[in-house]
């Protein structure tokens, strides 16, 4: 009699299905929430330069710096695994992005200057008269 395997096809931890590793290839960092012209081309200076998103969901505003992880192996395992950070021993996998894109669940996200700078001339009729004293 043929008795078949189980094949476990299901798993909790996506981290053993991913093969980009998006989630090591970039930080957040919180930043207060522009409230002015001049924090908005603050942000506008920051998303100028390379690897550099602005994005703002439930929780705030937020840096997003691309960037990978120095212990990330070519094959997108961790190198320190067992003694990695506590931040990555934390995270939690559930809302990831295995499933969809960093800017999924933003409520604005700003990859560059030009969709930066869309947004604050819609915002501020006077952007343009900012450099103006």
């Amino acid at each position: 009699m043929n008795q078949s395997i189980p094949i476990k096809t299901e798993t909790t931890n996506r981290c053993e299905l991913c093969t980009q590793s998006k989630c090591c290839r970039y930080i957040t960092q919180s930043i207060d929430t522009p409230r002015s012209i001049r924090d908005f081309d603050t942000l506008l200076w920051q998303v100028s330069h390379k690897n550099i998103a602005v994005y703002k969901d439930e929780s705030g505003w937020y840096l997003q710096i691309f960037n990978s992880c120095e212990h990330l192996k070519t094959n997108g395992q961790c190198g320190i695994y067992d003694v990695r950070p506590f931040i990555c021993r934390e995270y939690s996998n559930e809302d990831c992005e295995f499933d969809s894109e960093p800017d999924d669940g933003c409520d604005l996200y700003f990859p560059d200057y030009q969709s930066l700078d869309a947004y604050c001339r819609k915002r501020y009729k006077r952007w343009d008269k900012r450099f103006d004293k």
